[in-house]
């Protein structure tokens, strides 16, 4: 495994110009590597423009669009394509260090839930959203080898900023593409929640972590939580109370007209 501690190491594997010590946009057509997996020690996207065979595209499906897929890193992640390639062979690479910016961004960072889903959860875009991210990028470069001033870092966050917004669309986008699968899994949650409280009575009811109907479901628990939380407007944990509640109700209202 390669260890790629901070912006200057990405570079420096990967064959491309330090233009700013804490961001870099990385060309994968020009990188070679090869059979290996990589750590970032830093935010890390990748803009996968050509997918190579057999890896199925991190996840993509039969409803999603199939022009570039994007897979979002938090630092430390560990990353490999498939079997024969660490990176794509055509694409971008963006890594960056946002608490090196005193900007909003160094805040915000976090809110961005998408760094925290499996590679399998990957974003899948069409042509139009592909030109849109392509652009954010190509205006992040023009400003990075703009001569560095006191706006520099404001300017760079605001642009990365941008694109994760756009990205924040798309992935509400995919939600809607997948709505018959996003549904498949609510109903199959419903069912993990019937099984999981068979037996308990209400008042000794906890709410489990997601992570552990996640798992079960083969998800990660930000982008089940996500998907919950746009299909049913409720997080997880006032989804399985809300659930439990209106079953409760029910149960009561068939009891009762049995007593009838």
């Amino acid at each position: 495994m390669l260890k790629l501690k901070n912006i200057y190491e990405c570079n420096l594997c990967l064959g491309s110009r330090t233009l700013h010590p804490e961001i870099s946009i990385i060309n994968l057509s020009d990188s070679c590597m090869q059979q290996t997996s990589i750590k970032f020690g830093v935010y890390a996207i990748i803009l996968a423009e050509k997918c190579e065979k057999n890896h199925c595209c991190c996840g993509k499906g039969s409803c999603d669009y199939s022009y570039a897929t994007m897979i979002f890193l938090p630092p430390e992640q560990t990353f490999r394509m498939d079997k024969e390639h660490s990176l794509p062979s055509k694409g971008y690479l963006l890594v960056f260090q946002p608490d090196q910016f005193d900007t909003s961004l160094t805040k915000r960072i976090k809110k961005y839930s998408f760094f925290d889903y499996a590679k399998s959860e990957a974003l899948h875009l069409s042509q139009r959203e592909t030109e849109q991210i392509v652009c954010c990028l190509r205006n992040l470069e023009n400003e990075l080898r703009y001569p560095a001033d006191v706006h520099s870092s404001i300017i760079l966050s605001y642009h990365i900023e941008l694109m994760l917004e756009y990205c924040t669309r798309y992935y509400e986008r995919q939600f809607i593409t997948r709505d018959n699968q996003n549904k498949a899994i609510v109903c199959k949650t419903e069912r993990w929640i019937d099984r999981y409280t068979e037996g308990c009575h209400p008042d000794k009811i906890q709410v489990p972590p997601p992570t552990t109907c996640a798992a079960t479901l083969k998800l990660s628990a930000a982008y089940f939580n996500d998907l919950l939380k746009f299909e049913t407007g409720k997080n997880w944990n006032e989804y399985f109370q809300l659930y439990l509640h209106e079953k409760e109700q029910t149960n009561a209202i068939h009891h009762a007209v049995g007593l009838i």
